[in-house]
């Protein structure tokens, strides 16, 4: 396995299959534009044009806490789970954050989400509580 960072819009489109919907090339410019985003794909060792995963973060910052990484998005296609692909992921986006000097990183997951839990696990990441994620849509 491979892990790159996300350099180009065309790399993004090939990792389409891996997103909830379709990569949208003005987004992805925008997105690659934006110094406090960050994506990684992971390569299978034998296919390295094809992502089989990714990662993706966001620097927040508060005038009070100083920088925390926001681990936005992780996901592994199906045939390659199970394989530490997802671990080190999220074990490189926590690299670079404190590369970055980020105090420290979060994700919010459903409680019921059993893979994604033993994921953090086992990147180091310690339940930090219940909560209740609220939204509003605006589209």
């Amino acid at each position: 396995m491979e892990i790159r960072r996300a350099s180009t819009v065309d790399e993004l489109t090939a990792a389409g299959p891996l997103f909830d919907g379709p990569t949208r090339p003005e987004w992805a410019k925008r997105f690659l534009e934006t110094p406090s985003h960050h994506l990684f794909l992971a390569y299978d060792a034998y296919d390295r044009q094809a992502p089989v995963g990714f990662v993706s973060g966001v620097e927040t910052i508060h005038p009070d806490k100083g920088v925390e990484m926001f681990l936005y998005e992780l996901a592994v296609a199906e045939p390659f789970r199970r394989r530490g692909i997802a671990r080190a992921l999220v074990e490189r986006l926590a690299a670079l954050a404190r590369e970055r000097g980020c105090y420290g990183m979060w994700v919010g997951v459903d409680t019921d989400n059993t893979p994604a839990l033993a994921t953090y696990r086992s990147a180091g990441a310690r339940d930090g509580g219940v909560c209740t994620v609220m939204e509003w849509a605006f589209v």
